[in-house]
């Protein structure tokens, strides 16, 4: 679990189309459905290919909560973690891989294709994704991220407060 509640990162416009084109390819070569990344505080990064069809919000909260409790049972086996999961229904399944210790990889697909190919064509997208989230995080822990959009946006907002309250 990310210490402290809420996570202290963000990535910009290069980093999201990196991530978005990770996921494509991974939906493109599994044939999967959807490919959704959650923070393991339960907030929904993003989603890329077919819009789910439920409330992603609370998928979100609850992918957190399935992968926090199987860290438990990890535990209790003597395990350090399991870095996915897998969870099949008549129809629908879907395949969960640990990003980083820091988000989680969601994969959605139907009989459309398989397990097997779902598995291998997840492991190179958590190679990629790895990589891209440890440059995001080391830039925001080594304080390089500091952009003027994001103090912008801050002084905007603050501007915006202090108009709302004169009113």
């Amino acid at each position: 679990m990310v210490p402290g509640g809420a996570p202290s990162w963000s990535f910009g416009p290069s980093d999201s189309r990196k991530i978005e084109e990770i996921l494509s390819t991974l939906l493109y070569e599994s044939n999967a459905r959807c490919a959704l990344l959650v923070d393991r505080t339960g907030q929904l990064v993003t989603t890329v290919g077919e819009q789910p069809n439920f409330d992603s919000a609370a998928f979100a909260s609850l992918t957190a909560a399935d992968f926090s409790a199987n860290d438990q049972l990890a535990s209790l086996i003597g395990e350090e973690e399991f870095s996915s999961l897998f969870h099949q229904g008549t129809t629908e399944s879907m395949y969960l891989a640990d990003i980083g210790k820091r988000l989680i990889l969601v994969v959605l697909f139907n009989k459309q294709t398989t397990l097997g190919l779902v598995r291998i064509k997840i492991k190179d997208a958590v190679r990629g994704l790895t990589e891209a989230f440890e440059e995001v995080f080391g830039r925001t822990e080594s304080g390089k991220e500091s952009p003027a959009l994001e103090r912008g946006f801050v002084d905007d907002a603050e501007d915006e407060i202090d108009r709302l309250f004169r009113e």
